[in-house]
């Protein structure tokens, strides 16, 4: 199938839609909603849709390796997610003197890492950091910043990528073998005119995907920071990118509705809702983390 246009594939109309993740074991589409705080899955197959009440505001969800169940970032901390019963349990607080913070975006590295970013809910203080979580716990590898995005991880799985939102840099850093990061570099910038850079993911040619807030775009950046395509929406609002079905060729992008007043949502009525687009090139399976 060529490429084609987003268009609405769910029309949920909510505030901040975040995180889509294409699980390979389950072969379907997970995402969250922050501020009505709640799990979503698709089954593209099966034309089901699932959700899940979160107790408290949540950025992302990721599979575990070797399990149904999945790690969920809430503002509390990480927790275990168990989709049989929507129970939650706590795995760790990486900022339990920071209650203003929560967590925002992650990914999942070849190694079975969790590289995850925390954000000031208020979106102005420098407060958001990015971590590591792995068998030593979270580690504080980069920040502070307001509102982080990201990470992203190379297809060899040698650099991560991370956005500082409000300063509109896509940062770029070696991951060396033990887990810590080389200095960051800039690897591309967004003019605030052309919105701010949200979530990034990287597909299976290394090339960096990133939705734009107030952007009305999807952009994609080749390896050494060239922009060589850019997708438009009918909404204002993409917060980031997935890639799904049996060839990860199906893109599914969130988007948000927060931003907008009421005369704003009569201009964009589509916003909020999950949407999708044929692309050519295919992305990366997702990693499970490894809980040791």
């Amino acid at each position: 199938m060529p490429a084609t246009e987003p268009r609405s594939i769910w029309p949920l109309g909510a505030p901040l839609l975040e995180g889509p993740l294409w699980h390979p074991a389950d072969k379907a589409l997970w995402f969250v909603c922050i501020k009505t705080p709640a799990i979503h899955r698709l089954d593209p197959a099966a034309g089901s849709r699932q959700s899940w009440p979160a107790p408290a505001q949540i950025g992302f969800v990721v599979p575990v390796a070797g399990s149904a169940r999945l790690v969920a970032g809430l503002q509390t901390g990480l927790h275990l997610f168990d989709p049989a019963d929507g129970r939650f349990t706590l795995l760790a607080d990486p900022e339990p003197g920071l209650p203003g913070n929560r967590l925002n975006d992650a990914v999942v590295d070849p190694e079975g890492r969790l590289w995850f970013g925390t954000m000031d809910d208020g979106e102005s203080a420098p407060t958001g950091r990015f971590y590591r979580y792995d068998s030593n716990g979270p580690q504080a590898v980069a920040g502070p910043v307001p509102i982080t995005n990201g990470p992203a991880v190379s297809p060899d799985g040698h650099i991560l990528y991370h956005v500082d939102t409000l300063g509109g840099d896509i940062l770029a850093a070696e991951i060396r073998a033990d887990g810590s990061l080389g200095p960051a570099r800039l690897f591309a910038h967004v003019d605030r005119a052309d919105g701010y850079p949200d979530g990034p993911s990287v597909d299976s040619e290394g090339h960096l995907w990133i939705g734009l807030y107030n952007g009305w775009a999807a952009r994609r950046y080749a390896p050494d920071g060239r922009l060589v395509e850019t997708r438009t929406f009918p909404v204002s609002a993409i917060t980031k990118i997935a890639f799904g079905g049996s060839d990860l060729r199906t893109a599914y992008a969130t988007t948000a509705a927060k931003h907008l007043d009421a005369a704003g949502r009569t201009r964009e009525p589509l916003a909020g809702d999950l949407f999708s687009f044929r692309v050519d090139v295919p992305g990366l399976p997702s990693h499970g983390v490894r809980l040791r």
